[in-house]
């Protein structure tokens, strides 16, 4: 029985190790100007299209990139976060943490105007990469080079979606447990998470720091008590509609306001508090505030880059969806 379980955890590892090396096999696979001979035209199509959304509708910037983010976290960055839900299966995008996530007429519309152009060829994964990167820049946030290549994925599940997406509630520990199941580092949960210098969010997302942090009415000892002050004057204890900024004064312009928000614990999730109980992420926060964020954007651009990478699917694998929203 022994060498049996002995056995087993083998095989087990094994299987992990190749899992691993699969997926760095893939990610390796992507590559900058991946459509230059078949679709040249691809990241001047997606731009224009998205600007024409964004400069109507800026608050879309933060949504697109947190799409982007909710896609790589949940079975790679193959596009399954815009598949709708059927009779028979309930999608990510039905999952209560993907519940709030907008802009899906966005990607609809630029995949539209891409297959015009380039039918069946540009998967719905890289649109969505691309619309990530040029969402932050139309905001006045960096610029980075989109390795291409993702093939779509054909599976999309609610319960995924609560199996790998960090909740705003989540600790240190839980949050460093999944960026690093996915390939990334204590660093790279940093720097990612000052994406929240752009966007909203609902009042029930953090309103137990306000009102009944541990149950017994109490505020949450991590957050600024005069912020508390104000968001109370924004959130009632039961308000589940109304919203606030996440970088209040600079919601709708990438920069780098976020961490000095944080050095002052104004961090509005604990997620973002928590980023002040670990010696790295500490570390990045109070560099990032104390120098007006002089690397963060070279960093977010590297970071994006290194996400996008997650559990991708290459070459015959997958599909090229002709409807985001569709298996073929």
């Amino acid at each position: 029985m022994t060498i049996l379980k002995l056995l087993s955890v083998f095989f087990l590892q094994l299987i992990c190790v190749h899992v691993f090396l699969f997926d760095g096999i893939n990610a390796q696979s992507l590559r900058v100007g991946f459509y230059n001979s078949t679709c040249p035209s691809i990241e001047a199509i997606v731009k224009n299209t998205t600007a024409s959304f964004i400069s109507r509708a800026p608050s879309l910037a933060p949504a697109l990139l947190r799409m982007h983010f909710h896609d790589c976290f949940v079975r790679g960055c193959d596009g399954s976060v815009l598949i709708n839900s059927t009779s028979g299966n309930q999608a990510e995008k039905d999952a209560i943490p993907n519940q709030s996530i907008r802009g899906f007429q966005v990607i609809d519309a630029v995949k539209s105007a891409v297959e015009n152009i380039c039918p069946s060829l540009v998967s719905c994964a890289d649109i969505l990469a691309l619309v990530a990167r040029d969402a932050v820049t139309l905001v006045n946030g960096p610029s980075w080079q989109v390795p291409l290549g993702r093939r779509d994925g054909r599976v999309s599940r609610s319960s995924d979606a609560l199996a790998n997406l960090p909740p705003p509630f989540a600790n240190i520990t839980q949050l460093k447990a999944s960026f690093r199941s996915k390939g990334l580092s204590d660093k790279e949960l940093a720097v990612l998470s000052g994406a929240h210098t752009i966007g909203v969010s609902h009042c029930n997302s953090f309103s137990n720091r306000l009102y009944n942090f541990t149950g017994r009415g109490d505020t949450d000892p991590s957050l600024d008590p005069n912020y508390i002050v104000r968001l109370r004057s924004k959130c009632s204890p039961t308000d589940a509609t109304s919203i606030v900024e996440m970088d209040p004064g600079s919601a709708k312009t990438f920069d780098t306001s976020y961490y000095t928000l944080v050095r002052k614990r104004r961090g509005l999730f604990e997620a973002d508090a928590a980023l002040l109980n670990d010696n790295a992420t500490r570390q990045y926060v109070l560099r990032q505030a104390n120098s007006g964020g002089s690397n963060f954007f070279n960093d977010f651009a590297a970071s994006m880059v290194k996400m996008g990478r997650i559990g991708v699917i290459t070459g015959n694998r997958g599909e090229i969806r002709r409807i985001c929203s569709a298996i073929n």
